[in-house]
């Protein structure tokens, strides 16, 4: 159904651009690059100009009804997330950073920070006398 109906939208994108460029211009804006004239003598009166404007109407209500209609087709078939569910750790397990395969040089300063964390002070033994605070 999906497929059919982006074959219709298409369509209906192809046949309102035809009938967009099919109309006069009313502006100046392009009339002085294509040298003047164009197609403006080949669809002439207001009976037209009319028939043109309707279906380009009518052709754009058709392309914004399918625009709508396949958002919704798209929407329906995704199940709601939650981006706190995407990447949960293990029960037990601590999450760990994950890391880049490459040696980036941020990688690499981590890991030396890593291996270079000082140690906790060792605890002093019962009979030792408690060593001076430093100034």
């Amino acid at each position: 159904m999906q497929q059919v109906l982006i074959v219709v939208h298409l369509i209906v994108v192809l046949a309102l651009v035809g009938v967009i460029l099919l109309q006069r211009s009313e502006g100046g804006a392009l009339g002085g690059l294509s040298g003047g004239g164009g197609v403006s003598g080949f669809m002439t009166g207001r009976g037209q100009a009319n028939a043109l404007t309707r279906a380009t109407a009518v052709l754009g209500a058709v392309f914004f009804a399918t625009s709508l209609i396949l958002a919704i087709m798209a929407g329906a078939n995704r199940a709601p997330k939650s981006i706190l569910d995407q990447n949960a750790p293990a029960a037990g397990a601590p999450a760990a950073p994950a890391q880049a395969p490459s040696g980036g040089v941020l990688d690499q300063l981590n890991r030396l920070q890593n291996q270079q964390a000082p140690a906790a002070p060792a605890a002093p033994a019962p009979g030792a006398p408690a060593p001076a605070p430093a100034q």
